[in-house]
């Protein structure tokens, strides 16, 4: 059933539509990936395509102001003094299982403005994957690109699988793919 519309109050509404556009887009994203309708995201939200567009030109603009939150949080991990690549793992894995799109757009689109986000997680796992090569947990060969990519794998493997199946799908991957990456 579609939501209602809320009153039109002009431009003094902006803060609060885009707000809940980006609120809409989040749970649209999530539920039904980064190829959901816009519309649907309008409808969610309780605006208008109109309102849509103004605030955000096309999926691309909707998608970075969505992610730049998991990015923002991402980096705070890896600022935190003691983190590991596997804590950082474990963060990109968790948000792979609650919102299959994040991953999804950060590890395949070739967007230049999201390719910028990917370059920005791929320069964090590349901090922590030297020190674990120094160390000699990882392969000389893994790259940051190559975790991008495995990550990217199991978001795709976690958008076509019911919800509640995703954690241990999730798991059972890493324990696969670790054997690639771990020494």
């Amino acid at each position: 059933m579609f939501s209602a519309r809320r009153p039109n109050r002009g431009p003094s509404a902006a803060a609060e539509n885009r707000a809940a556009l980006i609120a809409a887009a989040r749970e649209v994203f999530a539920a039904d990936g980064y190829d959901a309708p816009l519309t649907s995201i309008a409808r969610a939200a309780g605006v208008g395509q109109g309102s849509l567009y103004r605030h955000f030109p096309d999926r691309v603009s909707l998608a970075l102001a969505v992610f730049e939150d998991g990015v923002r949080e991402i980096e705070a991990l890896a600022a935190e003094p003691g983190t590991t690549l596997d804590d950082m793992l474990a963060l990109m894995t968790e948000r792979a299982i609650t919102s299959t799109a994040f991953i999804d757009v950060v590890s395949a689109s070739a967007d230049a403005r999201l390719t910028h986000v990917r370059d920005r997680v791929s320069e964090l796992l590349e901090g922590l994957l030297s020190g674990e090569r120094e160390a000699g947990r990882v392969r000389e060969h893994v790259t940051a690109d190559d975790l991008v990519t495995a990550i990217g794998m199991i978001a795709a493997l976690l958008a076509k699988i019911p919800a509640d199946t995703r954690r241990e799908t999730a798991d059972r991957a890493w324990l696969l793919l670790r054997k690639g990456i771990d020494v």
